[in-house]
């Protein structure tokens, strides 16, 4: 059973991050309306080298996400989406590849000036074109880079297995999607 705690935790991100056109699940529809507000977000336009490896990886992650479904309606619900996270917290080293390829995603997409690595402006800049609070989500990175000023991909990794399965609310990882709480 998933705890309340991770419940939140998932359902934030589930909210915020993929349901981007708010109509309470996921289809196909939410990533084609990430990948317009990534590309604005970055300055991409259509046709460009950057533009077709963001869709080439969001659609990756949408056939990934398909495994999700689990009545085979085409849309992922809340509660397939917090299954499907449950069962990583259970096991991450036998996640599925589009759960890598997520994690792998995010750091790249925040890290906006391709060093390597991801700073508090970065990491807040992101999380508030997706409609998170960004005076919360520099707090936020405070606590996720545990006074550093910037979070390598090796960090981020450890991060982002820690935010989907920690149960102790002070985590580091809990910090990652730009919440303070939950």
């Amino acid at each position: 059973m998933v705890s309340d705690f991770r419940k939140k935790k998932y359902s934030y991100v589930f909210t915020v991050f993929f349901d981007t056109n708010k109509s309470g699940t996921i289809d196909k529809k939410d990533f084609d309306l990430a990948k317009e507000q990534i590309a604005k977000l970055r300055g991409w336009k259509s046709g460009e080298p950057t533009y077709k490896i963001l869709e080439d990886t969001l659609n990756q992650l949408w056939e990934g996400l398909q495994g999700a479904d689990a009545n085979k309606d085409g849309e992922v619900s809340v509660d397939e989406w917090v299954g499907v996270w449950d069962s990583y917290a259970k096991n991450p080293s036998g996640a599925p590849e589009w759960q890598s390829l997520y994690a792998r995603f995010v750091f790249q997409l925040e890290d906006g000036s391709n060093d390597g690595s991801i700073d508090g402006e970065e990491f807040s800049t992101v999380l508030a074109s997706f409609g998170g609070d960004k005076a919360e989500a520099v707090e936020a990175f405070k606590k996720l880079a545990g006074g550093k000023s910037s979070i390598s991909w090796a960090e981020f990794e450890k991060l982002f297995i820690e935010y989907f399965t920690a149960e102790d609310a002070s985590a580091p990882g809990n910090f990652l999607f730009g919440k303070t709480s939950y």
